[in-house]
């Protein structure tokens, strides 16, 4: 997928609210990881992502590459450059095959 894109087939909202609260939650060194800030409602089932999720799923609007998101978020996040190219790779590959993501 060269220019992820959101299926405009699913609705969704963006928790900015709970974002704020998991990122103060974080700074101060609790697990995160189970805390959502997108939601997903597809086919009539919610699906929520958690942090990382949504800032992948934010930025796939079909203008940016897979690359400069990579490059984004490795700007924002102090993690192995490879390991969260990997992650993203394998996240955004799994939200295309299940028809979320399309390539713009």
């Amino acid at each position: 997928m060269n220019r992820p894109q959101r299926n405009t087939a699913i609705v969704w909202r963006h928790e900015a609210g709970r974002e704020r609260e998991l990122l103060a939650a974080q700074q101060q060194g609790e697990d995160i990881s189970e805390g959502g800030t997108v939601i997903l409602v597809h086919q009539g089932t919610m699906h929520q992502l958690n942090l990382l999720g949504g800032e992948i799923w934010l930025r796939c609007d079909g203008e940016r590459s897979l690359e400069q998101i990579i490059n984004e978020l490795a700007g924002e996040y102090e993690v192995d450059r490879g390991e969260l190219e990997q992650d993203v790779r394998d996240f955004v590959a799994d939200l295309e095959q299940r028809g979320w993501l399309i390539d713009g």
